[in-house]
């Protein structure tokens, strides 16, 4: 008993510690508001369990919350453009290829260090687009550094990281449909 009541704590305050800085999600909120006025839509990326992630939340945000999401969880797209351009790049080349000018990116990798992921941070600046990164492990790794938004799990533990992205992101899901629901 004592392993799941120490694991369910370190989840429980790895999720809490968003309420140090609730203007992060308040900030994100805005960012979906604004990419659906825009006409925008949201792109999320991330690798293993965060691909699992990603689909999971661009599939709430388009039918739940009425935001337009999409990811590149393609095996096709994935091989593509590992094969000719390396897996470092693809990322980055499914921006170029899929991306709008009014849409936002959401990058996630528990490390902060997955390269697909940092290169694809970098082009999503490079082409001005929204960035919002979710990450953990080191307080300083590198993609914490280059979102708009940039959202960190405070864990060494891959699993803790990943369930604490995802109820941050989900989070967000509900309070775009709660204010969906408020504006009726």
């Amino acid at each position: 008993m004592n392993f799941y009541h120490e694991y369910f704590s370190s989840i429980a305050t790895c999720i809490r510690s968003i309420e140090q800085d609730p203007l992060t999600l308040s900030s994100a909120t805005r960012l979906l508001h604004e990419t659906r006025e825009r006409s925008g839509k949201v792109i999320l990326v991330g690798n293993g369990g965060s691909a699992a992630m990603a689909s999971h939340v661009s599939v709430d945000l388009t039918k739940v919350a009425g935001l337009r999401a999409v990811n590149f969880n393609e095996a096709d797209l994935i091989t593509c453009l590992a094969n000719d351009y390396g897996h470092e790049r693809w990322v980055e080349k499914a921006l170029e290829f899929y991306a709008d000018p009014n849409d936002l990116i959401v990058l996630i990798s528990s490390s902060g260090k997955s390269s697909n992921i940092v290169n694809g941070a970098i082009k999503a600046k490079q082409m001005k687009l929204a960035l919002i990164t979710f990450s953990g492990f080191a307080a300083d790794n590198p993609l914490r550094k280059l979102g708009d938004l940039n959202f960190w799990a405070d864990s060494q533990a891959y699993n803790v990281v990943e369930m604490t992205h995802h109820v941050w992101l989900l989070a967000l899901v509900d309070k775009l449909v709660a204010d969906k629901e408020e504006r009726r």
